[in-house]
């Protein structure tokens, strides 16, 4: 009898143990599939396209909340229409075509782009700068660019100085975008800020920066020029 009393216990003993087993096994397939979905989706995730906008003030998006910069408005649309692009906003106000040429290396160490959108000179035109060596500033940032990825795709976004600069300057600085797309074979988007400029009620009190109209109108002469790259 009392053999057989231990034989019950352990029969049950050992059905305890095979169910915590199967349990245990249910846990970690479980986690696992977790796990096995949470890799697809950063895979998905890092398998879009990269575009980095490139710029001073009216990249970074000055006066405004950060997603009402127009490359934030540009993401948010892609998102919208599940277009599979990440924009960075590389944007630095103040920056010049020299500062630009300085920083790039760092803003290509932490992303590769695919695409690459370059809307610098505003500055220099303000303060008067050499249009040389503007122009030359830019073609050596493409360089770099195409250097890290020669498949890159680059959209150059041209601004217009100031009248106040004189006509030869001017004249001279407006030419730069134009003469640099051709030399490098880049898009071109001739003003970056068409239909904005100029205009009160879509630029902030400086006269200078887009209010969150005039940027919403900015992303999409942006987006418009991007359709062929895409």
């Amino acid at each position: 009898m009392k053999s057989i009393r231990i034989f019950f216990i352990f029969l049950i003993c050992s059905l305890d143990l095979l169910s915590s087993c199967s349990t245990t096994n249910s846990n970690d397939n479980t986690q696992q599939e977790s796990e096995k979905k949470d890799v697809t989706k950063s895979i998905k995730k890092d398998s879009r396209k990269v575009i980095i906008f490139y710029g001073n003030s009216l990249t970074a998006g000055y006066g405004l909340e950060k997603e009402q910069s127009y490359p934030s408005i540009i993401q948010t649309t892609y998102d919208s229409l599940n277009i599979p692009y990440k924009c960075i906003n590389a944007g630095l106000s103040g920056e010049t075509t020299a500062g630009g040429k300085n920083r790039i290396d760092w803003v290509l160490n932490q992303n590769k782009p695919d695409i690459f959108v370059l809307s610098l000179g505003g500055n220099d035109a303000l303060r008067g700068l050499d249009p040389k060596s503007s122009k030359q500033n830019l073609i050596d940032i493409i360089d770099i660019v195409k250097a890290k990825n020669p498949n890159c795709k680059i959209l150059l976004a041209g601004i217009v100085p100031p009248p106040n600069m004189g006509e030869k300057y001017f004249n001279e600085f407006k030419l730069i975008f134009p003469q640099v797309s051709k030399e490098k074979n880049t898009f071109l988007l001739p003003f970056l800020l068409k239909g904005v400029a100029g205009n009160e009620t879509l630029n902030q009190k400086d006269g200078i920066h887009p209010n969150i109209e005039g940027t919403k109108i900015v992303a999409s002469t942006v987006m418009t020029a991007l359709k062929p790259l895409l």
